[in-house]
């Protein structure tokens, strides 16, 4: 005996329900991030230009609670990402568990780079000079995703202009990296990681981290200038000390390395 067709409706309606139930059921990975370039690895990048990738992110009207920052000079003065300090009532800078230090908290005019004041500091990382940043660039960012020691690796692939909302409207030249490799067992965003340095092979400081896009795999970090113009304002010479060399084989070493001595540590509000 031949079964009567069901409605077209009643079959939409069963496909539609399908769909929703594997897409909630299945867990969600982040797409994996983007081949090294091919034939433009090794190309310097073009100047800074209005006509780069726009990107745009909200910060929060107060400080994000937690990130990372790195030392710039042994006397106690330190650089973030400008979103995770702005607002906040009182910074400190974690120094053991449940231990820390205050901060005065300086923002550099518009730029999307915070300076943090301490009695009292840890080894300075050194500054990137003369750099020439070229397609397939490799960085490292140590740093603490979501208040936990983590590190990311990273090439450079391209110049985007960042467009900041949330306490008025700005925008900074930053550097675009794609995710290539990051602490086993770390998932989803690296949320924390805000503030962290963007280190070189020779562990000298190119810029900071300060956005991401998870689900593209991608992290921004501010320009070489702009870390230069940064230190100016603060009044800070860079330090010389040779950094330590980081590679794809090591750089978890030198993240823990750092976050051992300090010279990377955790930033967090706190509401009183």
């Amino acid at each position: 005996m031949k079964l009567p067709r069901p409605p077209d409706w009643l079959i939409l309606i069963g496909v539609v329900g399908a769909l929703v139930v594997l897409a909630v059921a299945r867990p969600w990975r982040s797409p994996e991030a983007a081949p090294a370039p091919g034939p433009a690895a090794g190309a310097p990048l073009a100047p800074a230009s209005l006509f780069d990738q726009a990107i745009w992110v909200n910060a929060p009207t107060a400080g994000l609670g937690a990130g990372t920052a790195f030392s710039v000079a042994d006397r106690g003065v330190w650089l973030t990402a400008r979103h995770v300090v702005e607002g906040c009532r009182r910074a400190v800078i974690v120094t053991a568990p449940g231990r820390g230090v205050s901060a005065e908290v300086r923002l550099t005019g518009e730029r999307e780079t915070a300076v943090l004041i301490t009695r009292g500091g840890a080894p300075a990382l050194p500054i990137a000079q003369g750099v020439v940043l070229r397609r397939g660039l490799e960085v490292f960012h140590p740093g603490f995703p979501r208040g936990r020691p983590g590190e990311a690796a990273s090439q450079l692939i391209r110049r985007a202009n960042l467009w900041v909302g949330g306490r008025g409207l700005r925008t900074e030249p930053v550097l675009t990296f794609a995710e290539t490799a990051r602490l086993p067992g770390l998932r989803g965003a690296l949320t924390g990681i805000s503030g962290a340095p963007a280190l070189d092979a020779s562990g000298a400081v190119l810029g900071v981290t300060v956005a991401e896009a998870p689900r593209r795999r991608r992290i921004y970090t501010t320009t070489p200038s702009s870390l230069r113009a940064a230190l100016a304002e603060a009044g800070v010479t860079p330090s010389t000390s040779p950094g330590l060399t980081v590679t794809p084989a090591t750089y978890q070493a030198v993240a823990d390395d750092l976050r051992a001595r300090l010279s990377v540590a955790e930033v967090v509000c706190l509401a009183t």
